[in-house]
């Protein structure tokens, strides 16, 4: 019994190996077949994700020829060192990755995977360039101009700070999300970068600033802005507010007001201090003139009122008779934002004191002749 056991085992493991052994030998030969055998062709493919193609079939073609010393087809298979090839191709600016292989029929397929820009940005020093959705840096094409979102105001520097990288990853988020909704990449004219690093968005419909800060819930941030949209500038129309900031969770501020609406209170403010400046000296020139030429005549200023920023308007009097100016009061919106309301008025009074008249005697009738007792007058 044990005999036979043995033998049934050595049996076993003999076909086994001529099996495997056979197998080793049919895989060499096709191993040796493939390497002596030529390139019967090539089939090249070159996907983008916008079908923008910054590269092209002609590209791929020089570079594998430069690389393989002569013609693709009718060289040797064996010649074809894949794995360089695909790093040689990978190195090009516009190729993102590239997969290479040759089939049972000795033909190469190439398949290339392009880098498709989603921002272009302009400097501070008037150059531009491209930005991928992996963050990586590409130059402007002869070939193609892509239509993507602008961003204007990134610094110009030949090496990038930590800071720029940052802005840079901010930029590719609100990108990215710009070029996968259609009705934001037809609203979006442009995107500035303030000194700040911060991102204000420009719309082509509608005179209006929208504060997006960073990246940071970018989607829901055009979310707010979209519910505003459709509930608010759609009743009021699109040019009814200069700032519209969604940079804060949850909210929505709106300003009637381009800039800093604190700014633009203390410059009004400014401008009013101006022209009550050169009014007075105006009315006090005036003044010395009427002086001179109407010696006889007084003005009375208990009637003029001159208000400013620091005292009661009530308490000060105005050197200048019939001259009144104030300034805009400042009332604060909703949303935190501030309003300017109000304007400045000047009123001239045109009475001026009027001479006395002298008194003339009235005319008087002589008294009427009484006849006395003798019959004569007196």
């Amino acid at each position: 019994m044990n005999a036979k056991k043995t033998i049934r085992k050595i049996l076993f493991i003999t076909i086994w190996l001529c099996i495997g052994g056979g197998m080793f030998i049919l895989l060499m030969a096709a191993i040796n077949k493939k390497n002596k055998g030529q390139c019967s062709g090539y089939t090249i493919v070159i996907k983008g994700e916008q079908e923008n193609l910054f590269i092209d079939r002609n590209d791929v073609e020089q570079m594998l020829m430069k690389a393989t010393n002569g013609n693709i087809k009718g060289e040797q298979v064996s010649s074809f060192k894949l794995h360089d090839l695909k790093s040689m191709l990978e190195k090009n600016t516009w190729i993102r990755d590239a997969e290479l292989y040759f089939d049972n029929k000795d033909a190469l397929h190439v398949t290339i995977n392009e880098r498709e820009p989603v921002a272009r940005i302009f400097t501070t020093g008037n150059s531009s360039f491209y930005l991928d959705s992996t963050g990586k840096i590409l130059p402007l094409s002869d070939k193609l101009s892509a239509r993507v979102p602008v961003f204007t105001g990134f610094p110009e520097r030949k090496t990038l700070t930590s800071k720029d990288s940052s802005l840079l990853n901010d930029v590719k988020e609100v990108a990215v999300y710009i070029v996968h909704h259609p009705f934001w990449m037809a609203q979006v004219a442009q995107v500035d970068l303030t000194t700040d690093k911060k991102l204000e968005m420009i719309p082509l419909v509608g005179n209006h600033l929208v504060k997006l800060g960073n990246a940071d819930n970018i989607d829901q941030k055009f979310r707010r802005l979209m519910i505003f949209y459709q509930q608010v500038l759609s009743k009021t129309g699109f040019d009814k507010y200069k700032v519209i900031d969604v940079q804060y969770k949850g909210q929505v501020l709106v300003s009637k007001y381009a800039g800093d609406p604190r700014i633009d209170s203390i410059q009004l403010r400014r401008n009013v201090e101006k022209l009550l400046k050169q009014s007075i000296e105006g009315q006090n020139d005036a003044l010395i003139k009427t002086k001179q030429a109407y010696d006889n005549y007084e003005i009375d200023s208990s009637d003029a009122v001159l208000s400013n920023d620091n005292e009661n308007p009530e308490h000060k009097l105005n050197p200048n008779p019939g001259l009144s100016i104030s300034t805009p009061a400042i009332s604060e919106k909703s949303g935190g934002q501030a309003e300017l309301t109000g304007s400045s008025e000047q009123k001239r009074k045109t009475d001026k004191p009027k001479k006395e008249e002298k008194k003339r005697p009235k005319a008087v009738m002589p008294e009427k002749p009484v006849e006395d007792e003798n019959g004569g007058y007196n």
